[in-house]
């Protein structure tokens, strides 16, 4: 495997294997999520090879981040609600 380019190396678009390796899953993985739509891209020329511009890719970062926030926001939250979850007791 070859290192990957730096960010201001690379093209506008990233070919599904660029972006798998940017987020470290398989090849596969990375289909999964261009065909699911989750992750938008484009098909370029007649064979329709899939491309994902790095802006986009980067967007899909970021929301994964901001969800995985989210979610530990609401678990401690719920946690919160249940006094019998808090640290402190009850009297």
């Amino acid at each position: 495997m070859t290192a990957p380019l730096p960010a201001d190396q690379v093209g506008r678009f990233l070919t599904v294997a660029e972006t798998a390796e940017v987020l470290n899953v398989s090849t596969a993985q990375a289909y999964a999520l261009v065909r699911s739509g989750e992750l938008p891209a484009i098909k370029i020329g007649a064979a329709g090879h899939w491309r994902v511009e790095r802006v986009e890719l980067e967007a899909f970062i970021q929301a994964r981040y901001e969800e995985a926030r989210r979610a530990a926001h609401w678990r401690q939250t719920q946690f919160e609600l249940l006094p019998e979850l808090r640290s402190e007791r009850l009297l």
